[in-house]
């Protein structure tokens, strides 16, 4: 079994080895890989946070020992939570830019060590071993607000509906899938849209009943999600009410606490 972990902002997932592939989904900086084959310049790997699985290009992630994929895994780890933001490689002497969700696995240390490279970052972190609090979900989900939508994105310059969800959540220390659909079997049910309360998750189906959206409760009758981009819209028992186009626009299946 081979290792890797990602070195760059932000590395596209694919669900076959092509340039031209459907993007599923994203990695960022600092997440860790099990590689599981290669087919001429591409790799199949799982993401250790998830288990999602899908191809991405090897040149886009650095191949790291059993040894260090352990301790890399088993290190004290803080998010960072700017939605964009820069850490210095020391060893390369070179800037990079990251994203909301990235990962240092740092042992609370300024500075720490990854893949033969030192990088070093003073910025905005979140401790996921915090108790998580819905003004903080709150807070960083209203850092997306106006991200454009992206199919299989997870950054702040493009998102999907899932991916919004996962590293909202993630930043607080509570795990989430990456699928809508994979999301809806976490937590606790809530039967009714009034026992509803900010912070839980909303989950939304087509008319062959497969759930197709998330998003997240918040004050006022309210859902922040992404859909176009990321914004706040009305939701009541029936689903999602887009005051812009006067109409609902999303079917309202479950609604799940895991707060």
């Amino acid at each position: 079994m081979k290792f890797g972990a990602v070195l760059l902002s932000v590395v596209p997932v694919r669900a076959e080895p092509s340039d031209r592939a459907e993007m599923v989904t994203q990695l960022l900086f600092g997440e860790l890989v099990v590689i599981h084959q290669k087919y001429e310049q591409w790799i199949n790997i799982r993401n250790v946070f998830d288990n999602y699985e899908g191809w991405v290009d090897s040149k886009q992630v650095e191949a790291i020992e059993e040894a260090e994929f352990n301790r890399l895994r088993s290190a004290k780890i803080r998010y960072i939570s700017s939605p964009v933001d820069v850490i210095q490689n020391k060893t390369a002497n070179q800037f990079l830019p990251v994203l909301a969700g990235s990962t240092l696995r740092n042992n609370g240390e300024s500075s720490f060590e990854m893949a033969g490279m030192i990088f070093s970052f003073d910025g905005e972190t979140k401790n996921p071993d915090q108790p998580a609090k819905y003004e903080d979900l709150l807070g960083t989900a209203m850092t997306f607000l106006n991200a454009p939508y992206l199919w299989g994105g997870k950054t702040v310059f493009g998102i999907d509906c899932s991916g919004f969800m996962q590293v909202v959540f993630m930043l607080s220390g509570i795990q989430l899938l990456r699928d809508a659909s994979m999301q809806a079997t976490s937590g606790e049910t809530v039967n009714f849209m009034a026992e509803a309360r900010p912070g839980d998750l909303v989950f939304f189906d087509n008319k062959e009943g497969e759930i197709v959206h998330a998003g997240m409760i918040i004050d006022n009758n309210e859902i922040i999600h992404a859909s176009g981009r990321v914004r706040i819209d009305t939701i009541d028992h029936q689903g999602i009410y887009n005051r812009q186009l006067k109409k609902y626009t999303h079917n309202l299946r479950v609604i799940k606490r895991v707060l």
